[in-house]
């Protein structure tokens, strides 16, 4: 061999010789890493909403709730306005999932506030 990394076509390597890392829920490398992280960035999400909206979330499972959906809903923005969506945890996912998170309190603050009438 002429010291050159292992090709595609050979057991144990790609292109580049190295092995792809394991992949989980949300593509993340653990699934218990990536349920973790979700909650986590939901929990953040969701209380940075309630501080923003002036509608804080009570108790542990309804903020998780509202950050994730928070979460899928500035992703989902973030694509359509042509950028990358929630992809791995870090500060610019739990400010997109906060903005999101914002966006749904405020929707919902509004449809409610209209059956009180």
């Amino acid at each position: 061999m002429n010291g050159r990394a292992a090709s595609a076509g050979s057991p144990g390597g790609n292109a580049r010789g190295r092995l792809p890392p394991p992949v989980g829920v949300a593509g993340l490398a653990s699934p218990a890493m990536g349920l973790i992280s979700w909650i986590v960035v939901g929990l953040l999400a969701a209380w940075i909403a309630g501080a923003i909206s002036g509608r804080p979330q009570r108790g542990c499972l309804p903020k998780i709730v509202v950050g994730v959906a928070g979460a899928l809903l500035g992703g989902a923005l973030a694509r359509a306005a042509g950028y990358t969506g929630i992809e791995s945890f870090g500060v610019r996912s739990v400010l997109l999932a906060a903005l999101g998170a914002t966006l749904l309190l405020l929707v919902l603050g509004a449809i409610e506030g209209r059956g009180r009438r």
